[in-house]
């Protein structure tokens, strides 16, 4: 009897620890994102001088979504980030980095900004980052009026077929009484050429997206458009993943657009307004290689 009393005090005393055992098998995580404008911090009452013409314009929107978060171990391993279902800004494996506030020009987005991933990963040491920009196809073509946050934002939705905008970075005309980055440029005209040409679209999606009939979803995408990006030197404790909307329009004129498309670049392969927006996303565009440029890592 005693040994029998023995064996189950320390049955009772492993089934004890084994929740803290549990516990110590994993280690929380938290990404921060970082929205730039070149050296100044990204805000929605600004106007900056950007593109290749250094066109003034004012930001719109700023918005995306990551994806398939992983971190890489010591041995090269791409170990996933499980995240937090927190029922706002995280579901299942997708998150969504809000830098606008609704403020200024922002009028189609929420107060609310969120600039980072939290979750979990299996405990280890970690010395690099690998993520997705855009939303697993599994996910991107379901109705965002009845999804889950974040994916029920219908202003980062174009329809079941086309799926999520990835991405939506938006520039309208600068207006008067708004903060200049630098000495602001001479007064700018208002007439409807002037705001049509000042005005620049960035909606990062899938395109070529085919079904059998309109009422089933997209069996596939000619052109998913989700970038992979990885840095092989990333301490989530030290470092933050900066989006630099300076670094992503390098190489892109804002004051023009190709005749007979949409203002700036909604990822039709046609736009040639989206050559140097593609590439800087990490995408390669009509036999044009990518050289991701809009994400890097900061102190």
């Amino acid at each position: 009897m005693k040994l029998q009393l023995s064996f189950l005090g320390g049955a009772i005393a492993i089934l004890l620890s084994a929740p803290h055992a549990i516990a110590q098998s994993t280690q929380p995580v938290s990404i921060q994102f970082r929205g730039v404008v070149g050296d100044q911090p990204f805000q929605c009452t600004s106007t900056y001088s950007l593109g290749s013409a250094a066109t003034p314009v004012a930001p719109a929107d700023f918005r995306f979504y990551i994806s398939e978060v992983a971190l890489i171990d010591t041995q090269g391993k791409a170990v996933p980030v499980t995240l937090t279902q927190d029922n706002r800004w995280q579901y299942q494996n997708v998150a969504l980095i809000d830098f606008e506030n609704k403020t200024g020009m922002c009028a189609n987005g929420t107060v609310e900004t969120n600039d980072r991933i939290i979750g979990t990963v299996p405990t280890g040491n970690y010395t690099g980052i690998r993520f997705t920009l855009g939303v697993p196809f599994s996910l991107n073509h379901e109705d965002a009026t009845i999804a889950p946050s974040p994916l029920n934002l219908t202003s980062l939705w174009w329809n079941w077929r086309g799926g999520y905008k990835f991405a939506r970075i938006d520039f309208a005309p600068p207006m008067s009484g708004m903060k200049h980055e630098t000495a602001p440029p001479s007064k700018p005209s208002h007439s409807p050429d002037k705001q049509a040409r000042e005005s620049f679209i960035i909606h990062l999606g899938s395109t070529g997206c085919k079904s059998n009939n309109n009422r089933q979803k997209p069996e596939s995408c000619a052109n998913p458009n989700t970038a992979t990006i990885t840095f092989d030197r990333f301490d989530p404790q030290k470092n933050v993943i900066v989006a630099d909307l300076r670094s992503l329009l390098a190489n892109t004129n804002l004051a023009q657009n190709q005749p007979n498309t949409a203002i700036g670049c909604m990822s039709e392969p046609q736009d040639n307004d989206c050559a140097g927006i593609m590439t800087s996303f990490g995408l390669p565009w009509n036999g044009k290689p990518a050289q991701q440029s809009f994400f890097r890592i900061a102190q």
